[in-house]
C-alpha cells in the first residue's frame, strides 16, 4: 500500500517499491569551504546546514532497501563536454577545469568533485556524473530508472533553483512523479529556495510536490517496511 505523505499542494502517495531517492550534487566543491561555490562568493554554510537532514533521510531510505541515486556535476578532464558558454559565464576567480584548493574544479575524479563523506555512495547505489545542470541531460539515468521500474523520485540536494529544479523538471517531462524535501535542499542565495518551492507546487503541482523530511520519515517506519516487502 502506498504511503500517504502530507505534501503540498496536496497529498502524495509514495510507493517505495517503485521510488528512488535522488541526491543532487552534494559535492565538496559546492558544500565545503574552499570549493568552487565559495570561489564564486557564496556562503557555503547555508548548504552545510541541510546535511544532517539529508543524512537522516538517506539512512532511513537505505534501511528499507530502496533505490538511491547520487549525482555529481562533473566534466571530462579535457573539458570536451563543457561548452564555452558554461565555462566562461560570469567573472569567477576560478573556472571549471582550473586548479583549485581541492583539485581541478568540477572535473571527474578530482577530490573536490567527490560527494561529501557522510553522504557518499555505497555498493549498489547509482552514481551519475552529469555534464549539465539536470540529472537526465547526457546521462543514462532515465534508462537505468526504467529498467528498475521506478516511477517516483524523491529529491534532495543543491542548489534548489539550479540543479535540483532542473532535474525535477526533466523528470516531470519524462513522466516521473517528483517529491522535493524542503529541508534537504538549499540555495546560496536567500529567497531563491522559497521561490523554487513556490514554482514547483504552483498550479496544482505543475512540477511536483514538496514536504518536510520529518513528514516522510514518520511514514517510513514499520508500515513502510511492510509496503516495500510486498
Amino acid at each position: 500500500m502506498p504511503l500517504a505523505i502530507a505534501a503540498r499542494p496536496f497529498g502524495f502517495k509514495l510507493d517505495l517499491a517503485h521510488a528512488a531517492l535522488v541526491i543532487i550534487d552534494m559535492q565538496r566543491d559546492f558544500v565545503e569551504p574552499g570549493g568552487f561555490g565559495e570561489s564564486l562568493g557564496n556562503d557555503v554554510s547555508r548548504l552545510q546546514a541541510i546535511v544532517p537532514a539529508c543524512v537522516a533521510v538517506l539512512q532511513a531510505w537505505r534501511a528499507l532497501g530502496a533505490l538511491v541515486v547520487h549525482t555529481r556535476e562533473a566534466h571530462a578532464p579535457d573539458l570536451s563536454d563543457c561548452p564555452r558558454a558554461k565555462r566562461e559565464r560570469g567573472h569567477p576567480s576560478l573556472r571549471i577545469g582550473d586548479l583549485g584548493p581541492m583539485g581541478r574544479i568540477l572535473v571527474a575524479g578530482e577530490p573536490g568533485n567527490q560527494i561529501i563523506p557522510v553522504l557518499a555512495p555505497i555498493a549498489g547505489e547509482i552514481e551519475i556524473d552529469k555534464p549539465g545542470k539536470g540529472a537526465f541531460y547526457a546521462t543514462p539515468l532515465h534508462e537505468l530508472l526504467r529498467s528498475q521500474g521506478i516511477t517516483q523520485l524523491v529529491f534532495m540536494g543543491v542548489t534548489t533553483e539550479v540543479c535540483v529544479q532542473t532535474s525535477m523538471r526533466e523528470a516531470n517531462d519524462r513522466g516521473y512523479e517528483g517529491l522535493l524535501l524542503e529541508d534537504c535542499t538549499e540555495s546560496y542565495i536567500p529567497g531563491f529556495k522559497q521561490a523554487t518551492l513556490d514554482m514547483v507546487t504552483a498550479q496544482g503541482g505543475i512540477v511536483g510536490w514538496v514536504c518536510p523530511s520529518p513528514v516522510l520519515l514518520a511514514e517510513m517506519k514499520a508500515p513502510a517496511r511492510a509496503a516495500l516487502a510486498r
